[in-house]
């Protein structure tokens, strides 16, 4: 599979410049890629996979609508595992780990002055990239991705639709609490921190919706 295909459809996705129903062209996605439509193909099966798409056949891929109910479930599971994530990165974290946490903590802090949900979502990343590659455990982050991409899109419009400082200071203060318990290597705490943020989140989109 063509990751760069693949990371530049799944990036539209998420971040809602293909909204969900919209339809996505097989010819035209490959004349824009410059390749054939073969590569398409496997980025659309890979993404109908992770339910991001779904692919009708004689239509074409059309991407999924955001299933509250659906993401309730999902969200039962992220929980845990952003559990089981923190502890095992109390364990295994290192002083090059903690300097990427702290440079995407100054990041975030940034954004009180300017608005920019994609920006804000892209920091996320980073700090969950950072976290999962402290926690060294490729199977759990394979996983969290999968539910984390099935999640995003809800989050990313409550980031545009909410109340801007008060998510930029939720996502703050997130990232500052478990940058101490880890730097702690305490990975009890870590872990419960994360279950503990994920909960404000949720609870913040049930507000909101």
């Amino acid at each position: 599979m063509d990751t760069r295909i693949y990371e530049s459809v799944l990036r539209r996705i998420l971040f809602l410049e293909y909204p969900p129903g919209h339809i996505l062209n097989e010819k035209a996605l490959a004349e824009e890629f410059s390749v054939s439509r073969t590569p398409i193909r496997e980025v659309l099966s890979r993404l109908e996979w992770e339910q991001l798409v779904r692919i009708i056949p004689r239509t074409g891929a059309i991407v999924t609508e955001i299933e509250f109910q659906k993401m309730t479930h999902v969200f039962q599971i992220r929980l845990e595992i952003e559990d089981l994530a923190g502890r095992l990165a109390g364990e295994e974290i290192t002083e090059e780990h903690l300097k990427k946490i702290a440079a995407i903590r100054d990041e975030c802090r940034k954004l009180f002055d300017r608005r920019d949900q994609k920006e804000l979502v892209e920091i996320d990343f980073k700090f969950r990239d950072a976290l999962y590659d402290a926690a060294n455990n490729p199977v759990l982050k394979t996983i969290s991705q999968y539910l984390y991409h099935l999640t995003i899109r809800l989050s990313y419009v409550l980031f545009e639709r909410g109340d801007w400082l008060e998510g930029v200071q939720a996502s703050l203060n997130e990232y500052q609490e478990v940058y101490e318990a880890l730097a702690r290597r305490d990975g009890e705490a870590a872990g419960k921190l994360r279950k503990k943020w994920l909960r404000v989140h949720i609870e913040r989109i049930k507000n909101k919706f």
